[in-house]
């Protein structure tokens, strides 16, 4: 609730989808998305919103979203940004990635996906690791780029704006599945005839 402004139970529960967006993102680094889901739904038993994670021990959250990966400092950050959201947003997330990436434990691939799910705003291709990996491999960027960030930058002074949004949605699966970052599955994969690195396979 923005200060000194009521909301209606729409608009608030807006403002919670946002948070729990927001909330789930940063569980998901480095953490496997059933594991990320499990710690999701646990905390949404708790009712998951700004108020009754500031309340909660720190303990408490702890033992909530353990096993995601680096337990330890996701606690620490939800709860540092949490406390941002409420002083300085009145509970609701930044509308930009300039302030989302300002928070602690929120990336750049982070903020572009906020951008995305919780307010309906294509402001950048999110790009992580999966994303990163494959389109140096299909040769995607015009020199190989070294960091996540660059290959963001790269990709977006080429490719489509109207394909930004589904970018990482289509190449994260695809490297969950396929093209592994380890033994990627190149006999299988129906890019193979395209792929320079399936050539070196």
């Amino acid at each position: 609730m923005w200060a000194g402004t009521k909301c209606s139970s729409g608009a608030r529960g807006t403002m919670v989808m946002r948070y729990q967006v927001l909330l789930s993102l940063m569980l998901s680094s480095q953490t496997k998305d059933q594991v990320t889901w499990g710690a999701m739904r646990r905390l949404r038993q708790r009712g998951l919103t700004v108020d009754s994670v500031l309340q909660m021990e720190d303990a408490t959250l702890g033992e909530i979203i353990y096993p995601v990966g680096f337990w330890r400092n996701k606690v620490k950050y939800i709860k540092q940004t949490t406390a941002i959201l409420k002083q300085k947003y009145g509970g609701d997330i930044p509308k930009t990635v300039e302030e989302l990436v300002q928070l602690p434990g929120v990336g750049p691939k982070m903020a572009h996906l906020a951008m995305n799910i919780a307010w309906d705003s294509v402001s950048g291709i999110a790009v992580d690791t999966h994303v990163h990996r494959i389109t140096n491999r299909l040769k995607w960027v015009k020199k190989e780029t070294r960091y996540p960030e660059e290959t963001r930058v790269a990709l977006e002074a080429w490719l489509p704006r109207d394909l930004w949004r589904e970018i990482n949605w289509l190449l994260v699966g695809f490297g969950q599945q396929t093209c592994l970052p380890v033994n990627p599955r190149c006999s299988e994969c129906l890019n193979q005839d395209i792929c320079p690195a399936a050539k070196r396979c």
